[in-house]
C-alpha cells in the first residue's frame, strides 16, 4: 500500500521542479516507490567544489529536495511541508558520475515528519546520509 496522499509521478515531480534550484543543479527524479522517492544529481561543473569533489551543500540540497517532496506528497490535500532541521554526514567523496539519493519516512505524524535520505555513488557506495525534520502546515 502506498503512503502517497497526493498524485506522485515522475512527470509531476519533474514539472514542479522546473526553473528551481533542483533543475539548475541537474537533479533528476528517477523513481517513485510505494514508500520511497529516488533522485540523482550529476557530479559536474555545476555541483563540484574547488577541489573537484561533489560539494557537500549539493548533497544537502538533494536530501532536502527528496525529504520535502516526500513529506508534501505524504500529507493530505491542502497541507504544506517546510523544513525544520536537516543534518548530513559526508562519508565518501564523489568526483564524477552521479550521486543517487533514496528518501524513506522514519515518522509521519500530523504536525511533523522525519525522513532519512541515503546517498550513493555509481558503485553503490554510501557517500552521505541525511535526516530531515519537516513541519506540516495545515490548510488555512
Amino acid at each position: 500500500m502506498s503512503l502517497w496522499k497526493k498524485p506522485t509521478t515522475l512527470a509531476l515531480l519533474t514539472a514542479s521542479s522546473a526553473n528551481t534550484a533542483v533543475s539548475h543543479l541537474g537533479i533528476e527524479f528517477t523513481e517513485v516507490g510505494d514508500d520511497f522517492l529516488r533522485a540523482r544529481v550529476p557530479v559536474d561543473e555545476r555541483t563540484r567544489q574547488p577541489f573537484g569533489l561533489l560539494h557537500g551543500g549539493v548533497s544537502v540540497v538533494l536530501a532536502e529536495t527528496l525529504g520535502s517532496v516526500g513529506a508534501y506528497h505524504a500529507s493530505p490535500e491542502g497541507w504544506l511541508a517546510v523544513g525544520l532541521d536537516i543534518n548530513a554526514n559526508h562519508l565518501r567523496a564523489a568526483r564524477s558520475g552521479w550521486v543517487t539519493g533514496t528518501a524513506r519516512p522514519v515518522h509521519i505524524g500530523k504536525t511533523t515528519q522525519v525522513w532519512q535520505i541515503d546517498m550513493v555513488n555509481d558503485a553503490g557506495e554510501l557517500t552521505c546520509v541525511s535526516r530531515i525534520t519537516m513541519a506540516m502546515l495545515a490548510p488555512k
